[in-house]
């Protein structure tokens, strides 16, 4: 099994997903990779570790919130899934003789959808008088876009109605809308917002809250990670791949 996530400079991101992976408890290898500024732990590191162990099918599993990232396409492509990619980026091949399965993100995920509703309800006084206002990464080239918008109309409208919540919305960066959208909602009811990343950094502490400013709402910045659903949703996946073999 090939974990892979965006990677980052810092390494408390890094070991927030290092251990995540140590969670597995799988009757396979588990390596973690990164798709880049993890230097020594790339995808094709991973790769080659994975072969060395004697592994010939490997299941890789993309440690990302959207379908929609187009980190997505790139991947798929320098794994040999995909043929090509709408992107203009040049990117290598990783040969490999090993049998590559590639799986989805993580989407709207029953075990992503409880972790959203953990991180809200420790903001939550009164649901039914309550908005919940999630904020993606987004994108904004065409079918990248369209699965981001996808994803978060279908995580809204699961969250507002598991969680009884009056209303839900989403905002993303890219198109950059949230401050817009954001204003169309924090008069109305409370506002409580959820930010839809992996870790926290720079766009959670910094950027939401710049957008943000000067509306009222509840926030706390809570991420993805470090949560045990984390885990299980890739013990999840993997078991689910396992089960087809």
């Amino acid at each position: 099994m090939l974990v892979i996530g965006h990677g980052s400079s810092n390494q408390s991101w890094v070991d927030l997903v290092d251990d995540a992976v140590s969670q597995l408890d799988v009757p396979v290898p588990v390596v973690a990779s990164f798709l880049e500024m993890v230097e020594g732990r790339l995808i094709k590191d991973g790769i080659r570790e994975l072969e060395r162990q004697g592994v010939e099918r490997i299941i890789a599993v993309p440690l990302f919130v959207s379908s929609g990232s187009t980190h997505i396409d790139e991947i798929g492509y320098v794994l040999g899934v995909y043929d090509k990619t709408e992107l203009d980026e040049e990117l290598e091949r990783i040969e490999t003789s090993a049998d590559i399965v590639f799986c989805d993100p993580m989407d709207n995920h029953p075990l992503i959808v409880d972790i959203l509703l953990e991180r809200v309800k420790e903001l939550s006084r009164d649901p039914a008088s309550e908005t919940v206002f999630l904020v993606g990464h987004g994108a904004d080239e065409g079918k990248y876009h369209a699965k981001w918008e996808d994803v978060m109309q279908k995580l809204a409208a699961t969250i507002r109605e598991q969680g009884g919540f009056r209303e839900a919305a989403y905002g993303t960066m890219h198109p950059d809308n949230v401050r817009e959208r954001a204003q169309e909602v924090t008069g109305k009811n409370r506002t409580l917002v959820v930010p839809l990343f992996l870790s926290e950094g720079y766009f959670t502490k910094k950027v939401i809250p710049a957008k943000l400013e000067g509306l009222e709402y509840v926030y706390n910045g809570k991420t993805y990670l470090p949560h045990p659903y984390v885990a299980r949703w890739m013990q999840d996946v993997i078991t689910h791949q396992l089960s087809r073999a």
